[in-house]
């Protein structure tokens, strides 16, 4: 069918597609699989020998309003998100607690120099803890992403809990970080041309930049 005989078909999808929020791969899928539904339903009725037009208003409205659509899809699009985001925060955590530590490598203090404050050794400790609470977080939303819609519906939005928990340890970790580089380059003078503490620090942020766009997904999906 082209040309005017799809108005009724793609008003709807391009309705739908504007009310849902979510990966874009996902949503694309999701949608592919609704004109394919609705393309099948305006055959059929085709078949039995209504108008083009008319095969087209009954499948469309056989499909349902956005209202009663957006929901369920929305869900989907909402573990997709959860899934993309524990995927990404896996990935990143295991970068940082197996290489982290080269990051410091020729400090003056890896080289019998003075040890850093009691504070400093603390904010230092209390990253690799973030980052092993992150990763956590990360393989239960995989597990309940899993699960699929259930894990948004589940016993108190369980799904959601983890999603908003593994955030809101994502924006720690980034405060703690940028606090312990700020730090390091005061105690450390040389720090500021210090090759891996350089590089370190740009993989740091491109990573957390990287993590940041797929937290703003999960968050516009889940609301």
């Amino acid at each position: 069918m082209q040309g005017c005989d799809d108005v009724w078909v793609e008003d709807r999808l391009r309705e739908l597609a504007g009310r849902l929020h979510g990966p874009r791969r996902l949503k694309s899928d999701l949608l592919t699989e609704a004109r394919h539904g609705l393309s099948d339903a305006v055959e059929a009725y085709r078949a039995d020998g209504l108008s083009a037009a008319e095969a087209q208003r009954r499948a469309v409205a056989e499909f349902g309003t956005p209202a009663q659509l957006v929901p369920a899809y929305q869900a989907e699009l909402a573990v997709g998100a959860l899934r993309g985001l524990a995927l990404r925060v896996v990935a990143m955590a295991v970068a940082v607690m197996l290489a982290g530590d080269l990051t410091w490598q020729g400090s003056s203090w890896s080289n019998d120099g003075p040890r850093p404050p009691a504070g400093y050794l603390l904010l230092s400790a209390s990253l690799s803890w973030i980052w092993g609470t992150a990763f956590v977080l990360a393989a239960a939303a995989l597990v309940l992403a899993g699960a699929g819609r259930w894990a948004l519906r589940g016993p108190a939005g369980l799904g959601r809990a983890v999603g908003a928990g593994l955030t809101a340890v994502l924006v720690l970790g980034a405060l703690a970080g940028t606090a312990l580089f700020g730090w390091s380059f005061g105690l450390w003078e040389a720090a500021l041309t210090w090759p891996p503490m350089i590089v370190g620090g740009m993989l740091v942020c491109a990573g957390y930049f990287w993590l940041a766009r797929a937290a703003r997904g999960w968050l516009l999906a889940a609301r």
